[in-house]
């Protein structure tokens, strides 16, 4: 895709986000350096030191630590499970940024789809499995089936910013990298590492689960060659989570 359409991405949030007044100027700011660092990758900088640079400004941006942004809200807190508590939807414009800025750029990168092999289909089996009895096993969730209304606004909110946001930092960008640097299990395993260690703040229980699912989403890509795929495995195992599990997380 040429790269003119592609700068579309992060420009319509970015202008959307000002517009409803959810993004300030200094956001814009930043907006737009990390577009240019992203997009406009300087060729005189190490392949190294701009992958570093990369992460450390699209993980700043996703946990909120710059400032210009403000969350829209959507939900209401709302308990949506009997034993966890309330949880309040939100569209965070900076998490929003990253991902599609992130788009933008693996939209430039080579395509390199492999043919779907029984490894992917095993690889999505495990993952959907083996992921909700882990955290029902370590007592972070418990049995709680529910159709919660609104269901299609959180998917909406859920692919579009959390879960296109993280598949393109943590298997786009970082695996890619580090399997190229290191080697195939090398970089999947220290990719994964990370993925769980940033949701350590959760509680150390679920960085466990998160690492597993990283582990999925991270064999997925290198089983395809498809970040779709991982995205779509990352979708599906939240909304097994949302909609038959304690939702956030079960209290206590």
């Amino acid at each position: 895709m040429p790269l003119h359409l592609r700068l579309l991405l992060p420009a319509l949030c970015l202008a959307t986000g000002f517009a409803l007044g959810y993004i300030q100027p200094v956001g814009l700011v930043a907006g737009a350096a990390l577009a240019g660092l992203l997009l406009y990758p300087n060729r005189y900088a190490s392949k190294a030191s701009w992958t570093l640079l990369s992460l450390l400004a699209c993980i700043a941006l996703a946990a909120h630590a710059v400032p210009g942004f403000s969350a829209t809200p959507l939900w209401p807190a709302r308990q949506l499970s009997a034993d966890a508590p309330p949880y309040t939807l939100r569209l965070s414009w900076d998490k929003l940024l990253v991902g599609v800025t992130l788009l933008a750029w693996w939209l430039g990168q080579p395509r390199l789809s492999k043919a779907i092999s029984p490894r992917v289909w095993l690889t999505a089996a495990s993952t959907l499995l083996g992921v909700p009895l882990l955290a029902l096993a370590l007592g972070l969730v418990g049995w709680q089936p529910k159709w919660p209304p609104g269901l299609w606004l959180w998917l909406m909110v859920n692919l579009g910013v959390t879960v296109l946001a993280e598949e393109l930092l943590f298997r786009g960008l970082l695996q890619t990298c580090l399997v190229n640097w290191l080697g195939a299990w090398q970089g999947i395993g220290l990719s994964t590492l990370l993925f769980a260690a940033v949701h350590i703040p959760f509680s150390p229980l679920f960085a466990v689960v998160a690492g597993l699912a990283g582990l999925g989403y991270g064999l997925m890509l290198h089983f395809s060659g498809r970040i779709s795929l991982a995205i779509a495995l990352h979708l599906a195992i939240n909304v097994l989570h949302l909609l038959l599990l304690s939702y956030p997380l079960r209290v206590g």
